[in-house]
Formats: structure tokens, C-alpha cells, sequence
């Protein structure tokens, strides 16, 4: 349904959804997808050869999962707690926290004012009718061969928040014999041995709903203020309200409905956004984070030591980035360890943010029942690891989700309004102008640059007084707000980062 809804919008980024791993191009060898009246009829068929069983455990060398002794090595993430007046202004607090969290990747937010309204009030009452699709999670690790992948893509069964919650507690119950929540350290240990060698086939995981639990009630403190997600990505210093198109989960947030040990695989952020996530009620999450300049040795470790070579289309570092976008590779973080590669934790519980910041690979779990909502947003200090990850898809081919050109002259637009107005002049963060200055400096070096070659080789310059938002290039989809090449031969847009090859 995703890649339907994704070719229906053809080419213009700002249309396109929200990646879910499937949405983008997901590779041929993702996994046996598994029909939903399996699930629905009980537990699936178990008869068939284990290589195409896609529940079947089997012991996977290249993960060392004797010893669990490395939890205890992983450190925690930073921990902050905003007064009520820092608490106003999400964006500021977040630049102030910055400089140090993005070290880690990950850190957690402790709101100072809670939701009056709870989470399945909001889902039951002020959206009457509220169902949603689950999607099946095989719990095993998986060799990442040609024969033997992962993939979470199947349909599951439908639900209401109640309904889901009673069979996820019953999973739960059945299994500890008991109700409460557990120790996580304890839960943490317990889902690796599940994954390496339970004897849980699979969890029924809720994610990428359409829909927000926060409250649209004047007295419930937190949905009325400026951190109720559903506002987020269009507060006044969030780049993405420049968008001109909402995009799900991108822009909107969307809802994630857990159970014991349904999981979120390794992934960075479509365009290496930051997210912010809310944890709404329910059993903790753990959660991993690599900070965003060990992303390349992250890859490398992907590449080298979890995926074997037959299913990686290229070579080195971009060749695991196409397949983590796949959002379906789970290994244990022991491996990055082993390899130098910096990891950290954190346990979120009700009433907490976790924030991810750009580039940051993460990765986590549920400790049962919860229900967490999620969105993603940009700071102009985004920008410059925003055109790393445009130049990333172009060179994979896939549609990006954001249409970065435009955005980036936007908000060089803007910041220049500012700069010369005196009421306004000291209002961005020096760090944010900056990142946005030398990116868009950056741009318009490559324009002048290329359009000079390209009139050398007797190329006709024309200007047009309107902007086109929704050109994307034939040879790369990049999007073409400043500048295309075109032929008298063909319609079909060109960006110059093809340069003389145009």
C-alpha cells in the first residue's frame, strides 16, 4: 500500500510518504511475507523447511550471544529536565542542549507538566472508531545472506487500542506470570535470549499509525503547550513548516502500539532528520543510540560484519545504508562495541521525550503494553548532513522525501529578512545561521559554477519568474527548485549536479 501510495504521487518529494522501510526501494530479498489469514487463524504454519519458515530460530555464528555480560557496558544517554519556562520553547531548549546530547546521539526529556487526558481516552473518545493494522515481527536474528533475511512487513491482525492491549498483557501474563513491570536490565537480557534462542515465535507490533494520543482538550497541560507533537514540525523555528505539503510521520506524527519485545530495528531518519518521541503510557522502552559522526564507522560494521556480500547491491559503506533503509536489521550492539563504535541507552518511561539527533542511528524495544507517538522536525544547524543524505539517495536512486533545495532557499530567504531587520537581527542561534549561510553558499557556488560550464558548451539560460516546487531530476531525483537543464529532445528535467554529462 505504501509503494502504491508512493507512485501514485509520482516524482515530487513533497507528496511522498513517510519511509517505512517498504516505501522506499526495498531490496528483492526481504523476507517471506506472511498472508494474514495465518495470523488470524493462530500461530503460522511451522511445517515447511526452516529456510522457508520465516519464524524459524537458527544459531547465527557472526553474533556472539553466549554471554549478555556487554549490557552492562553500554552507558546511559544524558537526562535533562526542563523547568516549566525552558519547557515553553521546544526548539531553543533543544539548541541549548545540543552541544553536548548530540555527542551521544540520543538523550531523554523529562517533561515538568504531565497529560490530563490519557492516552487511550484521547484514542477512544475524541477519535471514535480508532482501529489499526498490526504488522508481524519475527523474534530471531537472522544470518543477513541471500537466503536468509528479516523482514517485519507482514499483516497482522486489526485492532482496537483495548483489544490490543488486553492480547498484548495476556502474552505478557502467560509468560512471567505476572502483570507488573519487570526490572530492565532484566527485560533487556531476556529479549536477546528471546531473539537468539526463545520460543516466541513472533509479536504483533502497531507502528506508522496515522493519528496523535495527545489531547485536544484546553485543560490538558501538555496538549496545549508547544510540545504536543501534533504542532511540532510547524513551530516558528522548525524548518519544516516551509514544507508545502504534509507529509505522514514526517511532518504529522504518527503512533506506535507495542508489546513485550515488538522492536524497532536499526535505521537512521528519512534525510537524517531529528525525531522527537513521546512516550504516552504503558511498559518502558529501551532504547540504543550511535551519535551521528560514528554513523560511518557504524556502516562499516554493517557491511563487514552483519551483512554477507550477496545481498549488498555495491560496495563499502553505501551499500549497507541501502539495506538499513529497510528499517528490518536487528543485531545486538556488542558487535559495534567490539568494534570501537560508540554506543548508549536509554530506558524511556510514561511522560518522557526521547530525542534522536541528525544522522544518529538507533534502534530499541518495548518492555510490554505502551503506546509511544513520534514525529520528526529540522533545525537550520540541520542542513548540512540534510544535503549529505540528498546526495546519498540521488546516488541510490531513491525518491527523496523532502524537497532539500527548496527548503534550504527558504530558509536562506528568511534568515536574511531577519538579519535585516533590527527587532529580528539576534534571533537565530549563531550556530543555526551559520548552517544555513555556508550550505546555501554552497549551493549557489555549484549553480553559478555549472550553468557558467553549460553556457560555455552553448547552453541557452532562460528565467522564469515562477518556482517550481515539484520538478525532481530524471537521472537522480534530486529536486530542481533554483535550476534545471532541459532538451529541445525531451521534457525530462536535469539537475546540475550532472554537470557536463547533461
Amino acid at each position: 500500500m505504501r509503494l502504491s501510495a508512493q507512485k501514485d504521487t509520482g516524482d515530487n518529494p513533497a507528496m511522498a510518504a513517510r519511509s517505512g522501510g517498504d516505501s522506499l526501494r526495498t531490496p528483492a530479498n526481504c523476507g517471506v511475507r506472511l498472508h494474514a489469514n495465518n495470523v488470524t487463524a493462530g500461530l503460522p504454519s511451522t511445517s515447511s523447511a526452516q529456510n522457508n519458515n520465516p519464524f524459524a530460530k537458527r544459531k547465527v555464528d557472526k553474533f556472539n550471544m553466549s554471554n549478555l555480560e556487554w549490557i552492562d557496558n553500554i552507558p546511559e544517554c544524558p537526562v535533562y529536565c526542563p523547568t516549566k519556562e525552558e519547557f515553553e520553547d521546544p526548539i531553543a531548549y533543544i539548541q541549548k542542549i545540543s552541544p553536548v546530547a548530540s555527542k551521544y546521539g540520543i538523550c531523554k526529556i523529562v517533561a515538568p507538566v504531565s497529560a490530563s487526558v490519557p492516552a487511550g481516552v484521547v484514542l477512544m473518545k475524541e477519535q471514535p472508531g480508532f482501529k489499526f493494522m498490526t504488522r508481524v515481527q519475527p523474534l530471531r536474528l537472522a544470518e543477513w545472506a541471500e537466503d536468509d533475511t528479516v523482514t517485519f512487513f507482514m499483516s497482522g491482525r486489526k485492532y482496537t487500542f483495548r483489544d490490543y492491549e488486553r492480547m498484548a498483557n495476556k502474552v505478557f501474563s502467560k509468560k512471567y506470570s505476572s502483570a507488573s513491570c519487570l526490572p530492565a536490565r532484566y527485560v533487556e537480557e531476556e529479549f536477546w535470549r528471546e531473539i537468539s534462542s526463545g520460543k516466541m515465535d513472533f509479536v504483533e507490533y502497531a507502528c506508522d499509525v496515522d493519528g496523535s494520543a495527545f489531547s485536544s482538550s484546553p485543560r490538558d497541560q501538555l496538549g496545549k503547550s508547544n510540545w504536543n507533537l501534533k504542532n511540532f514540525s510547524r513551530l516558528p523555528s522548525s524548518v519544516l513548516r516551509l514544507l508545502q505539503t504534509p507529509i505522514p510521520g514526517v511532518t504529522d506524527p504518527m503512533l506506535y502500539i507495542g508489546m513485550l519485545f515488538s522492536m524497532f530495528a536499526w535505521h537512521v531518519e528519512d534525510h537524517y532528520l531529528y525525531s522527537i518521541n513521546y512516550h504516552h503510557c504503558g511498559a518502558f522502552k529501551t532504547w540504543y543510540g550511535i551519535p551521528g559522526d560514528a554513523a560511518p564507522g557504524f556502516e562499516k560494521v554493517a557491511s563487514q560484519y552483519v551483512y554477507n556480500k550477496d545481498i549488498l547491491t555495491g560496495d563499502g559503506e553505501d551499500a549497507a545504508f541501502d539495506v538499513l533503509l529497510g528499517k528490518t536489521t536487528m543485531f545486538p550492539p556488542n558487535i559495534l562495541l567490539d568494534h570501537n563504535v560508540p554506543v548508549y541507552k536509554a530506558v524511556q518511561k510514561p511522560g518522557e521525550f526521547v530525542i534522536t539527533f541528525p544522522r544518529s542511528y538507533h534502534s530499541g524495544f518495548s518492555h510490554g503494553f505502551n503506546c509511544g507517538e513520534a514525529v520528526n522536525f529540522a533545525i537550520g544547524d540541520w542542513f548540512p548532513l540534510g544535503s549529505l543524505a540528498s546526495k546519498r539517495y540521488a546516488l541510490l536512486n531513491r525518491t527523496p522525501f523532502l524537497a532539500h533545495e527548496e527548503l534550504l532557499c527558504r530558509s536562506a530567504m528568511l534568515l536574511s529578512h531577519k538579519l535585516s531587520d533590527p527587532e529580528t537581527v539576534n534571533s537565530e542561534h549563531p550556530y543555526t545561521q551559520y548552517c544555513v549561510k555556508s550550505s546555501f553558499v554552497r549551493l549557489m557556488r555549484l549553480q553559478r559554477r555549472t550553468r557558467s560550464l553549460l553556457a560555455k558548451m552553448g547552453s541557452q539560460i532562460y528565467y522564469k519568474s515562477k518556482m517550481y516546487s515539484n520538478l525532481s531530476c530524471s537521472m537522480c531525483r534530486r529536486d530542481c527548485y533554483v535550476t534545471h537543464v532541459s532538451c529541445g529532445c525531451t521534457f525530462d528535467p536535469i539537475c546540475l549536479h550532472h554537470g557536463r554529462k547533461s
